[in-house]
């Protein structure tokens, strides 16, 4: 009986610690932010929605001495959040920007030619925008949605653009 309670008791400390050291490794943080599309907006027309990255700041607070490095976009999807049941098809193309005071922008996911009537979509990640770390690290984080519309909505869309940020830790 002693026996089979020392063997979980270090099975379960073996686990958590895995767990452990998986969360140390490899740190995931996301992102969240609604784009309002009002009917006004025409057609055929690139249009910005730039908003403050708040929890990004929470987490790193412009501190570049945050012990994290080779951040990297890891997800980006955006959906519709309101009207219910609504979808993408009156999108033809979303750009995903960010920056912060000191840097400048850099895209980082977009999706071209989009033709779905699904409630939401992953966009392709730009692996070119290379390790984000001086952007995340700063002041004034801000992420910047450009999209365009294949024709005007008939009435206001707000879409949720979410983004998953991943990182290591500085050994």
């Amino acid at each position: 009986m002693k026996n089979i309670l020392a063997t979980a008791i270090i099975a379960s400390t073996v686990l958590v610690s895995c767990g452990t050291v998986q969360s140390i490794v490899q740190n995931t943080f996301p992102y969240t932010t609604n784009v309002l599309i009002s009917t006004g907006v025409p057609a055929d027309k690139e249009v910005a929605s730039t908003s403050t990255a708040t929890n990004v700041q929470t987490w790193f607070g412009g501190n570049n001495n945050a012990q994290i490095k080779d951040v990297r976009l890891s997800d980006a999807k955006i959906s519709v959040a309101s009207p219910v049941g609504g979808n993408l098809s009156a999108l033809k193309s979303v750009k995903i920007y960010i920056s912060s005071d000191g840097t400048g922008e850099k895209l980082v996911a977009s999706r071209s030619d989009i033709s779905t009537s699904a409630s939401s979509i992953n966009l392709d990640l730009n692996n070119d925008a290379g390790f984000l770390d001086s952007v995340v690290k700063s002041s004034g984080v801000t992420v910047k949605t450009v999209y365009q519309l294949k024709n005007q909505t008939i009435s206001d869309m707000n879409l949720k653009v979410a983004l998953n940020f991943s990182s290591v830790p500085v050994r």
